[in-house]
């Protein structure tokens, strides 16, 4: 049995739409490695908020947006889609072009 190309990606974008609009929101809320080091050695007080600390898609949520659950499927999903139009946008600019029949 033979799957397309297109099938396979269409697939695999549904998959990864549903995990991240779903699954996400049971995702640890534990620290990341480095946030618990600092926070084992003694150092999280130095730490800042980084430069896009303000933006809508901060902190794997949508600001604004009160329900928690809403907020993380909808910024998870957005990341999805946005990972798939660059990828698309990449892979076009890259494809191999079929021979021209003229040359």
């Amino acid at each position: 049995m033979k799957i397309s190309n297109r099938k396979f990606f269409a697939s695999f974008l549904l998959v990864s739409a549903l995990l991240a609009g779903g699954a996400s929101f049971y995702a640890s809320s534990a620290p990341d490695g480095l946030e618990k080091v600092a926070e084992d050695v003694g150092f999280i007080e130095t730490a800042e908020d980084h430069t896009f600390g303000d933006f809508t898609l901060s902190d794997y949520g949508i600001a604004g947006l009160e329900n928690a659950r809403l907020s993380v499927g909808f910024a998870g999903l957005i990341g999805v889609l946005a990972t798939a139009l660059v990828a698309m946008g990449l892979f076009m600019l890259i494809r191999k072009k079929a021979p021209s029949k003229n040359q």
